[in-house]
């Protein structure tokens, strides 16, 4: 998988916290309770970040935790039921995504597996990030992010 090495600032975020299964049930609850969300507090058309907070291959499925994430300015008042985060600096490894939901877990596993077998992953939050003016074709499902991936300095 081709990425870049970039060096990225921290920044603040509201998010709503998903429990559950991932997979198709992530993509209903973007659907479902974040996106109305976003737009009953201003905050569409902004970039959007998905951080899974534990990894599916060590964590029961009832457990897993992602948090759907907007990035908000310093200023804004973070309201419930919405929670405030950071998502630190520092120097990420960055592949672009395109395909469905179904393809995820696939991307990043390929993703971490090469990053591990180059010594250049790192601990730290991995994330994905959506573009401001993110698109989801409707008729078949694919949408495109950047992968995101803590590295060694």
């Amino acid at each position: 998988m081709q990425y870049e090495i970039k060096e990225l600032p921290e920044v603040r975020v509201a998010y709503l916290r998903y429990k559950g299964p991932f997979g198709a049930a992530i993509g209903d609850f973007w659907h479902q309770v974040v996106t109305p969300w976003q737009n009953a507090y201003g905050l569409a058309d902004k970039v959007t970040y998905g951080v899974a907070q534990d990894d599916p291959n060590t964590t029961p499925a009832s457990e897993c935790r992602y948090d759907a994430c907007v990035e908000v300015a310093a200023g804004y008042e973070i309201k419930p039921p919405a929670k405030e985060a950071h998502i630190p600096a520092g120097r990420y490894a960055v592949a672009r995504f395109r395909g469905t939901g179904a393809d995820v877990p696939a991307a990043w596993g390929a993703f971490f597996g090469q990053l591990h077998a180059e010594g250049k992953a790192d601990a730290g939050v991995c994330f994905e990030r959506y573009a401001a003016d993110y698109l989801l074709d409707q008729e078949t499902g694919v949408f495109e992010a950047e992968l995101c991936v803590p590295v060694k300095a």
